[in-house]
Formats: structure tokens, sequence, C-alpha cells
């Protein structure tokens, strides 16, 4: 049992890296992401892209909505503004990819300062309504501004490269993503044990009251919205250039629904909450393709019923959590942890 473990100070509080336990298993657990592509198949490595996209878009939804209290149901149409932004710079514009990413990123942050200016007077079901607002807004000038996003025929996009090596299997795209995503979840975490981070989260539990203790509102509820369409941007530039296109039916309202419930399942207010959410939601589907291949051997023609069953899947796993678990998985892996450094104790 671990003792002698206290904290004299907040910084000591707030350490990433709480013990050299700690420290051993995310250097192991690096080396085995560092491994992975060389010992995966394709398909395999197909997913872990996906879901390193989903890790980075669930941590920025996770920073608005779980860290500042800001409900959003538009997260996916601030995916699909940096997926075309990133698209429209390297096709149009000449730009590299490695520059296109970041600058997409900019701009989709723009765009959530812009729809986050409600947020400064409704907050709750109001500003659910403003943020689904802008999903429309953003998926009709997908589809209808033609002569910059080429409409439903969407923009095709080359893949990434550093002189003559390209970037276009999902092998070589592995690297590209596990960068990003490193980079993208420390920043997540050391920004909420920040100033800045500490402001989003007494926003979060009550907001007259952080403004009485003199949090800047307007500040903060903005910066919370632009970083998080940041993320977003970032995921859906690195998502079509993996795809090698972007088109409007890539960004659905279902997809929003999809992060929500990811942030849900994973845990609100925690970043490690975000990536177990991401993890999980991303192979809901994929446990269904392979339950729908084993009932087409089993019993052909059945397996119909099972392809539509995704979206009756998520809403279940939403309700059930909140309602069972509404701490999420990351809470379920804080007991498992607790139980491990008390054991044999019950205290």
């Amino acid at each position: 049992m671990r003792s002698g473990d206290f904290k004299e100070d907040y910084i000591k509080d707030e350490a990433i890296f709480q013990s050299v336990f700690v420290k051993f298993w995310l250097g192991l657990f690096f080396v085995f992401l560092v491994l992975f592509p060389f010992a995966a198949n394709i398909h395999m490595l197909y997913i872990a892209n996906l879901i390193g996209f989903a890790v980075i878009g669930a941590v920025g939804l996770n920073l608005l909505t779980g860290f500042t209290g800001q409900i959003s149901l538009g997260h996916a149409a601030f995916l699909g503004v940096g997926a075309y932004a990133s698209a429209i710079l390297i096709t149009r514009c000449g730009f590299s990819f490695w520059l296109s990413v970041p600058l997409a990123g900019l701009v989709s942050a723009l765009a959530g300062f812009l729809i986050g200016l409600p947020s400064l007077r409704v907050k709750g079901l109001y500003l659910c309504i403003a943020t689904l607002a802008s999903q429309f807004i953003f998926g009709f000038i997908f589809v209808h501004w033609e002569s910059m996003t080429n409409g439903i025929t969407g923009i095709h996009i080359p893949p990434p490269s550093i002189g003559d090596f390209k970037f276009d299997t999902e092998r070589k795209f592995y690297w590209i993503t596990l960068v990003s995503v490193i980079l993208a979840v420390g920043y997540a975490r050391n920004l909420v044990r920040s100033k800045m981070g500490r402001a989003f989260m007494a926003i979060r539990d009550r907001d007259l009251a952080a403004e009485i203790m003199g949090i800047n509102l307007f500040r903060y509820k903005l910066s919370s919205f632009a970083i998080s369409s940041f993320y977003a941007g970032v995921a859906g530039a690195l998502w079509v250039s993996f795809l090698k296109v972007v088109t409007p039916e890539h960004f659905p309202f279902l997809l929003s629904i999809e992060y929500l419930a990811m942030i849900i399942v994973g845990g609100l207010g925690s970043v490690l909450g975000s990536i177990f959410g991401a993890i999980f939601m991303t192979l809901v589907p994929e446990t269904l393709s392979v339950l729908s291949d084993i009932v087409k051997e089993m019993a052909p023609g059945w397996e119909n019923l099972i392809i539509p069953f995704k979206e009756v899947v998520f809403g279940f796993l939403i309700v059930g959590f909140l309602v069972f678990e509404p701490h999420g998985l990351v809470e379920i892996w804080n007991r498992i942890k607790k139980f491990f450094i008390l054991w044999p104790f019950s205290y």
C-alpha cells in the first residue's frame, strides 16, 4: 500500500506524474504505442488513426463542456470548418499540410469565438439551441458555397509529405496522429491545472460566484469556445487528410452527438475521460460490425438488424452512464486504482 504520499502545495497536488509507478507505466504505454504499428495490420491501424482523431476532438469538447460547463451541440460543425479550411489552403493556396493544420485550427477557433458570443447572455438549454444553430449554418455553407467547397462533390486532398516521402498509408499516417494526440493531450492536461483551467472550472461550478471573485466571464468563456474549436479544427484537418477527401456528409449532426457521448461516457471534466470515451465510442461500431459478421454466418439475413442499431446503442450508452455512472469510465478506472492502492484493506 502506498503511504506517506503527502502534498504540501498546489503544484505537487496537481503534478501530472504523481509517482515513479505512474511514470513507469506511462513509459511502458508509450513504448507500446511506438511498437504498435509494426505489429498491427492495416485495419487495426485504420481504427487507431480514427481513435486518435476522436481523442483530439473529444478533449476539445470536454474543455468546453466538462471543464467550463458550456454545452455545445455543434462540435461537428467546427470539425468541418477546420477540415474545409485545411483542404482549401492545401489545394487552392498552395500551403503545405504542416502549415495548413494549425491555420485550420485558428480558422475554426475564430468560428468558435463568434458562435460563443451568445454564451455571454444565455446558458443551459438556450445555449444548446445557439450551438445547434451553428451546426445547420455551417452545414448549409459546406453544401451551397460551391465556389469554395465544391458542394456535395467535395475536395480531394493530396497526402502529407516531407520531400519525396509521402504519408499515404495508414501505417505512415499513424505517426502524425500519434504526435498530434500527445501534443493535444499534453497541452490540455497542463491547461486545466493553470490559472485559466481553474477559471474554467469556477465558471462551470457557479459563474456568478466566479464573477464576484474577479474572473472575467467574457474572456474565459470565449477562450474556452475558441480553444475547443481549435482542437476540433485540428482533428477535422487531420481526419480529412487521412481520408484524402472532404465532403459535407462527413460532418452530420449525429457526429456532434457522438462526440457528446464520448465525453459523457468517458467522464465530464477529465482529460483521461475524454481518451477513454473516444476509444470506447470508436470501438462500438467496430464491435457491432463484428457481431454482424457473426450473425451473418449463423443466421443469414438477420445481420441487417444489427447495422442500424448503432444509433440505438449510442442512446442507451448515454442514458445508462448518466443514470448508473454519471462520472463515466474514468470513475470506474479511479475505483480500480484505489482498490489496488488500498489492498488488502478496504479503507
